[in-house]
């Protein structure tokens, strides 16, 4: 049975804070590999930000080649409608891997949110890593809430020692003070994304145009 992270996002565009995050829990869980999984629609997101799905399909493909532990799915760009987590996890489960599902903190306490939370705690291990600059504490009201709503009892460090099902993984890396939204207002603006995006992505947008307007 494989170890497998799912990276979940619009990632619009990826930038060097995602790879980070995706190599650190690589090796700090012991994983087999992270897949990323760009989301075709994702319901919490205006579309009129978007790139098309899949321009923003090749900007992953292109900033994770050459890795040996990552793997891009198209999974949900293949898949109509709303791009649901709970959709994908269930695909992947039949796979018979043991999954592990990457989130932000910010993602984390808004998870109750999502289609059938409950049941993406039972399909995957949920990982959630603090975001720079945020105030998250886990032993705060806010994220106990949430997980009492996913009927997991607390947090455990994710160092790779073995953690009953029923904990959350906090991992504690390297988050990077990058964010999509700033980036797309530097490429509207004709900014360089040098050190911030890998020169292939950088160049991809600049080629294609992406984020000189709202896309429809």
């Amino acid at each position: 049975m494989a170890r497998v992270a799912v990276f979940g996002g619009s990632f619009n565009p990826i930038h060097y804070g995602h790879l980070l995050l995706a190599d650190e829990v690589l090796e700090r869980l012991a994983l087999d590999r992270v897949l990323f999984v760009p989301a075709a629609r994702p319901p919490h997101k205006d579309p009129a930000e978007l790139a098309p799905a899949d321009d923003r399909h090749a900007m992953v493909a292109l900033a994770t080649a050459g890795h040996a532990g990552f793997q891009v799915l198209d999974l949900e760009l293949r898949r109509p409608g709303p791009s649901y987590t709970v959709d994908t996890l269930e695909t992947l489960a039949t796979g018979g891997d043991d999954l592990y599902l990457l989130l932000g903190s910010e993602m984390f306490l808004d998870l109750l949110t999502w289609r059938r939370p409950r049941r993406i705690a039972e399909l995957a291990r949920l990982v959630v890593v603090p975001r720079w600059g945020s105030a998250f504490d886990p032993e705060g009201e806010a994220a106990r809430k949430v997980l009492r709503g996913l009927g997991l009892t607390g947090f455990a460090e994710a160092d790779g020692s073995p953690v009953a099902r029923d904990r959350a993984l906090l991992a504690r890396v390297t988050s990077l003070p990058l964010s999509s939204s700033d980036l797309r207002a530097r490429a509207r603006a004709g900014r360089s994304l040098a050190y911030r995006v890998p020169e292939r992505v950088a160049e991809y947008i600049r080629t294609r145009g992406l984020y000189r307007e709202a896309h429809p």
